[in-house]
């Protein structure tokens, strides 16, 4: 045994003791077994697992107790039995916090590098077959186009009567579209009328049919459908009513006290009954004798005035 391997030992021990440690101190701090820390200080490195341990545990040892391990390591070269293979580098960096952590940084590196490969060749991948669709696109459009300008040369001695057709239909369109327009306005019809009143039918109407009334002056009404009144009041030249008849409702009596000032709505369209009744008065006026009263003529005028209309609904 050399000096170099007994100083080696020694080195170690004294450091060890004058730290305070013991050798279970040392062997829960540096995880290294007992008796392989007294083959370090006896210099039994055969006792050790493996040459390649020896310098492992020899520097965990020295770094534990302060002393410089690198150092003493280079002092005590020629003592130690030599490691330097791959082995023994793969074990001091298991055993350096340090090293592990920088292996497992270069690994974690080499997956992401390696897990990238095969997503970037899908986007090349995905990108090519786009550009491929594009320029397929593209030629499309254009012999599309120029089959367009061949064609349109073709058919340029037919446009103007394609043109002339075209127009003679919309033509029709427009008129056949105007006479309905005009049928589905509600139409009033005068089916009977008396002094007192009248009877119409309108046609078209809606579903719910929307009366509105007003007046020029003083006018009182009342509305009723089914024989029962729906709404009665007075109105005058600054006031409206408006109603909205019941779903199937088949027709509305109309009662006015004051009917030449009235005005009706149905559906937006005016209601004329009073032309129906003048006429219907004067016709009978024209029947009658010609010498008359003075009673009959007011009998005639409150006639006119007062009367009963009644809108059936088609």
């Amino acid at each position: 045994m050399s000096e170099n391997k007994i100083t080696l030992g020694k080195t170690l021990k004294d450091a060890r003791i004058a730290k305070g440690f013991t050798l279970d101190d040392l062997q829960q701090a540096t995880k290294i077994q007992k008796r392989y820390l007294i083959a370090i200080e006896d210099q039994q490195f055969d006792e050790l697992p493996g040459d390649f341990y020896v310098r492992a545990f020899i520097k965990q040892y020295a770094d534990m107790v302060d002393l410089d391990g690198g150092e003493l390591l280079k002092q005590f070269d020629s003592a130690l039995p030599s490691t330097q293979t791959q082995e023994y580098v793969d074990k001091v960096n298991e055993n350096n916090p340090e090293t592990r952590s920088q292996q497992r940084k270069v690994d974690d590196r080499s997956l992401r590098l390696r897990r990238l490969i095969p997503l970037t060749g899908i986007v090349v991948v995905v990108l090519a077959v786009l550009v491929g669709i594009w320029i397929a696109a593209a030629r499309s459009g254009h012999s599309t186009a120029q089959q367009n300008v061949d064609s349109s040369s073709v058919s340029v001695s037919g446009s103007s009567s394609s043109s002339s057709s075209s127009s003679s239909s919309s033509s029709a369109a427009k008129k056949s579209s105007s006479k309905k327009k005009a049928a589905k306005k509600g139409t009033f019809k005068r089916l009977s009328a008396t002094t007192s009143g009248s009877t119409w039918q309108m046609t078209n109407a809606s579903s719910k049919p929307k009366i509105s009334l007003s007046a020029t002056g003083n006018s009182w009404m009342s509305v009723s459908v089914g024989g029962s009144t729906t709404w009665q009041g007075t109105l005058t030249s600054s006031t409206t009513h408006a109603l909205t008849l019941p779903s199937g409702t088949t027709s509305v009596t109309f009662n006015f006290g004051n009917a030449p000032v009235t005005t009706v709505k149905v559906d937006g369209q005016k209601f004329n009954f009073n032309s129906a009744t003048a006429t219907s008065n004067a016709s009978s006026s024209s029947s009658s004798t010609t010498t008359t009263t003075t009673s009959t003529s007011s009998s005639t005028t409150t006639s006119s005035q007062v009367q009963r209309v009644t809108l059936e609904f088609k």
